[in-house]
């Protein structure tokens, strides 16, 4: 009976998988397609394909496949998951991940049931394998973004540096693209691109806040926007900015230092109840499952669980200080 209900699983989500895509496609057959976007993503390919066509014609088909898929289920896309996938610097497209996500669900659910044959293990893995990819992404995100930070300074001092010995500021973005490691290397490279593609520079800037989402960024955006409206020396703003930087890194790391214990603290009341937990299963097994059982017994360490967590995010939101 299991075996046929496994089946019958599988050839519904089948079903409704090749439903969805022919219902994607038949919306983008309908609304027709962009001949603008189709030539951009084939010129962005023509070294790829140039690369297979002497002898590895297996990639070309890749590529290929690969924006026909794009292009039939380009209405799953979004624009929030596309500035995620950008700041994350991942290659790979909205479409891609979407798929991702769904198939890592499906396989979930069927290692669940097949593993521990029951659907509700199924239905817990499915929801952990659907979870898994956007925690990653929203890790590589942050791990980014805060490696972007820390080179800002040295950013603005080689722009500053390569201003005052002469060199327009596009020029000291491309000195800031050989000299710089990943990611501002990799982000500046992206301006430099837009800039090269018909982007205004402010608007080239923008996006690359947009990505990064860095505060000193903003004022570094803004200090320059207003200096090509407004004229005046470049050096001088840019060391300016480059100070009013400086000295907010270095007062954040004194509040960090400040507020170290407290939020140590915090991580140390959180996992010590868990840990104690954990003990006192391997210690005396058959007394604490007692605690666990259904019933009103189950409410305290839920209860217990919930306001542990209220409690480590109203420390964390009392040693968050803006600078």
């Amino acid at each position: 009976m299991s075996t046929f209900l496994l089946i019958l699983v599988m050839l519904g989500a089948a079903i409704v998988l090749a439903g969805g895509v022919a219902i994607i496609g038949l919306v983008s057959v309908i609304q027709g397609s962009n001949a603008v976007t189709e030539r951009l993503e084939i010129y962005a390919n023509i070294p790829e394909i140039a690369q297979a066509s002497d002898g590895d014609t297996r990639k070309t088909k890749l590529i290929r496949y690969r924006l026909r898929l794009n292009n039939l289920l380009a209405g799953l896309a979004s624009e929030k998951l596309n500035l995620d996938l950008a700041s994350a610097n991942w290659p790979i497209t909205e479409s891609e991940f979407i798929l991702i996500r769904v198939w890592a669900a499906i396989a979930g659910f069927f290692v669940g049931w097949l593993v521990f044959n029951s659907w509700i293990a199924g239905l817990g893995i499915t929801l952990i394998a659907y979870l898994i990819p956007g925690f990653l992404l929203t890790r590589a995100i942050h791990k980014r973004r805060s490696d972007f930070q820390r080179q800002l300074v040295d950013v603005l001092v080689l722009v500053h540096g390569a201003v005052s010995a002469g060199y327009s500021l596009l020029q000291s973005l491309d000195v800031v693209v050989q000299e710089m490691r990943s990611p501002a290397s990799e982000e500046f490279r992206k301006v430099r691109r837009e800039i090269g593609l018909g982007l205004p520079m402010s608007q080239a800037l923008y996006n690359l806040h947009t990505r990064m989402q860095s505060d000193d960024l903003y004022l570094v955006v803004t200090a320059i926007n207003i200096n090509s409206q407004v004229g005046g020396s470049l050096t001088t703003m840019l060391a300016a900015v480059t100070n009013t930087i400086r000295e907010r890194v270095r007062l954040f790391g004194e509040i960090r230092a400040v507020t170290a214990m407290q939020r140590y603290s915090s991580y140390i009341l959180t996992l010590m109840p868990v840990f104690m937990v954990g003990v006192l299963f391997v210690l005396s097994p058959g007394y604490m499952q007692k605690l666990f059982k259904p019933g009103v017994t189950l409410c305290f360490p839920i209860g217990a669980g919930i306001f542990i967590l209220l409690g480590n995010i109203l420390v964390q939101r009392l040693t968050k200080i803006d600078v």
